[in-house]
């Protein structure tokens, strides 16, 4: 059978146990795009970071995804979803909020920033592993696009307009005190998923008994797939160049172009606005063109438009270069989220989506650090726009493993029903049991 885009009869909006994870999702999006601007602009601003600084703290985000991105997998398929997820937004909450009191006391450094971002950034592994394995579990499969797509469109929302209140935060209040609204959304999003009625089983015994089995046999599922191949490859050569991007864009926006925290935000407010699109156009497209043409598409027609961002110069002019390039490039990377996300929650086992979901984290988000460090290093050596246009280079590269794949000759993606032994909740409308990538 092949995934389409058709909403079931209500639509995952009429499940309360949804519209709860959804507003958790809301709120600790909102709480983090607050802190996409906030946190840079405490170590440009408060600690005048350099900029391979300021790439070293981007790496130190996302280097969980690198370090422990197997293992979190297999470990999530062990245990309860929910639990793991609030645990987890506790100890974002908590991290987050050390950083205003640090600074208020006097005692803030560039070592602690990185430590919060480590810290941070572990927890998010276990949620976003947790959190894509138990969609399933609330949701019947033929409403999986839609769920994620309600997902999508909250998050870019968030990217939309938490960048701007992060701005006017940090502009009003200061940088340090900006990134307690992160504390707070994750401190919501612990309330809004405790708030779950849904009981959730406790997982089945692992069949090996062993922790690298375990992870051995996700790694054996997605590189064994052709299809989960290439999708792997190329969301890794997209997160390298995301990754220089986060790394060089506060320096760039700041010290080139000239914009004050306010107009930042703003900038970067006005790019997602291509991702909230993405997230409200995905399932339509799909259904048009075929969820496997949408996933290349996506990627060929969008890309391009990266080379703005290096010829963003001083000034207004600048600044919507800047914000046109950023719009496109969501638009395109949304749209395949969508996409290639719901057709790896159809394909897989439930008893195996933790793992393949933490196998493909570790595989396409494992290049951010990497790309941090390296767009940071540019910067220092060369300026920010030169690590820009690399950039901008890497995006064009992206769609090439696609179109040298099967995807290309492909309208939708085959996905196979799973046997009743597998999960007594495989069929019908029942929920399908069960980390990102996106």
């Amino acid at each position: 059978m092949s995934v389409t885009f058709r909403d079931a009869p209500g639509g995952p909006l009429r499940t309360r146990d949804f519209r709860m994870l959804l507003a958790g999702a809301a709120a600790g999006q909102l709480g983090a795009h607050v802190t996409l601007v906030a946190l840079p602009l405490v170590a440009v601003l408060v600690l005048d970071a350099s900029a391979f600084q300021v790439g070293l703290l981007t790496a130190a985000e996302t280097a969980a995804f690198l370090l422990i991105g197997l293992p979190a997998g297999a470990l999530t398929d062990r245990m309860r979803k929910r639990p793991l997820m609030i645990g987890a937004d506790v100890v974002r909450a908590a991290v987050m909020a050390s950083i205003p009191v640090a600074a208020l006391a006097g005692v803030l450094t560039m070592a602690q920033l990185y430590a919060v971002a480590l810290i941070s950034g572990v927890a998010t592994v276990f949620f976003d592993v947790a959190h894509q394995s138990y969609l399933p579990q609330i949701l019947p499969r033929e409403q999986l696009v839609a769920g994620n797509g309600a997902l999508e469109t909250v998050r870019s929302t968030a990217q939309v307009t938490g960048p701007g209140i992060g701005g006017g935060l940090v502009q009003l209040a200061g940088a340090h005190l900006a990134v307690i609204a992160d504390a707070i959304g994750y401190a919501l999003s612990a309330l809004f998923i405790l708030g779950i009625e849904r009981p959730e089983e406790r997982p089945a015994p692992s069949n090996s008994g062993s922790l690298r089995k375990d992870i051995a046999e996700g790694v054996r599922f997605v590189i064994g797939h052709p299809l989960l191949r290439v999708i792997a490859l190329t969301t890794g050569l997209a997160n390298l160049c995301t990754a220089v991007l986060m790394a060089t864009q506060t320096v760039h926006l700041v010290r080139v172009v000239g914009l004050q925290p306010g107009g930042l935000g703003l900038v970067l407010s006005a790019s997602a606005v291509g991702g909230l699109l993405g997230a409200l156009c995905a399932g339509r497209l799909a259904a048009r063109v075929g969820q496997a043409r949408l996933i290349w598409l996506s990627a060929l027609a969008t890309g391009p438009f990266a080379v703005l961002w290096p010829l963003a110069g001083h000034g207004v002019g600048g600044a919507v270069l800047f914000a046109a390039g950023s719009g496109a490039v969501s638009f395109g990377a949304v749209v395949y989220n969508v996409a290639q996300v719901s057709f790896r929650q159809a394909l897989c086992p439930p008893r195996l989506l933790g793992r393949m979901n933490a196998t493909l984290r570790f595989l396409m988000w494992g290049t951010l650090p990497l790309g941090a460090l390296l767009g940071g290093a540019l910067a220092e050596s060369f300026g920010p726009r030169t690590a820009l246009a690399w950039c901008a280079a890497g995006f064009l590269a992206v769609p090439l493993p696609l179109l040298l794949s099967p995807l290309r000759r492909m309208r939708d993606l085959p996905v196979p029903e799973h046997p009743q032994e597998e999960s007594a909740q495989g069929a019908g409308d029942e929920p399908v049991p069960s980390a990102s990538a996106s």
